[in-house]
């Protein structure tokens, strides 16, 4: 058995939360060159060129990627081996989170009685945690930043399992037309399918975190991810909501087995500051 401390916790999340929400994966900036390339309208390049512009600005002052620092949502992989000593694992996790969101003076936008009040907690936490056992003794922290206007155009059904791929197809593509420019596009669209309800969710979330195009090892979901990736940027909504080719990055798709009655499809879309950090303690 290896024992992490709490306090190592916290001091990793404080500073994920700061570098998450400073710079942009190495893979987001080649897609986006990618896509400045591919372009064809002046203005979607335009719109392109200013993205490329402020991920290397906040790179360089260490200043944030977008004024809407998101909640923090955070990703546990815990190895089976691994005992927390000195401290619970979710105040260590929201301690780190409260840290880092007021030394890196990141937006706090965590609101308690969400459906009256909406009172900011003023420190951006409780975060939401997902935790996954894994083997080994090690504990790997993903954090991921989520801003509001990307994730209030997530959404789901349950379709019949005869409407098959093409349903998929036309919900997912549904989707992307519907939220339209709200989602600051070119977006990264992760779509989870199978499961039950809460699982679908959490898949299509997780897609976001595979590095920016990188296919599914699964063929018959790699095969899907293309087509719609094809399918979104037929779209014509493009950079910034202005028109163009590139409408998203990037589809990831996650399976899961579903019940022999249901097929469950979440779609979760992530705006072009695709902000995660991960370490291993």
């Amino acid at each position: 058995m290896r024992e992490v401390k709490a306090a190592d916790i916290t001091a990793t999340v404080a500073c994920l939360s700061k570098e998450a929400n400073y710079f942009l994966g190495n893979d987001v900036i080649e897609a986006l060159k990618m896509a400045r390339e591919a372009e064809e309208s002046p203005v979607g390049r335009q719109v392109l060129d200013q993205i490329l512009e402020n991920a290397e600005i906040a790179a360089r002052e260490q200043m944030p990627l977008c004024q809407d620092c998101g909640l923090a949502i955070v990703f546990l992989e815990i190895g089976q081996d691994v005992h927390i000593t000195g401290g619970d694992l979710s105040e260590a996790i929201n301690e780190g989170v409260r840290r880092g969101y007021a030394e890196g003076y990141l937006r706090k936008s965590a609101v308690k009685q969400p459906f009256t009040a909406r009172v900011n907690t003023k420190d951006n936490t409780p975060s939401i945690i997902h935790t996954e056992i894994v083997p080994g003794d090690r504990l790997k922290i993903t954090l991921a930043p989520k801003g509001g206007g990307s994730e209030n155009m997530s959404r789901f059904t349950v379709l019949k399992p005869a409407q098959g791929r093409q349903g998929v197809v036309d919900f997912v593509v549904k989707a992307v037309e519907e939220a339209g420019s709200n989602p600051c596009p070119p977006t990264i669209v992760g779509v989870g399918i199978g499961g039950s309800a809460e699982k679908a969710m959490i898949l299509a979330k997780r897609a976001l975190l595979r590095e920016v195009g990188a296919p599914s090892p699964d063929a018959e979901s790699a095969d899907l991810e293309k087509e719609l990736l094809q399918r979104i940027n037929s779209t014509g909504i493009g950079p910034g909501g202005v028109g163009g080719r590139i409408t998203s990055l990037a589809v990831h798709v996650e399976t899961f087995a579903a019940h022999i009655a249901s097929m469950p499809v979440a779609v979760n879309l992530q705006c072009h500051s695709a902000r995660h950090k991960e370490a291993v303690l």
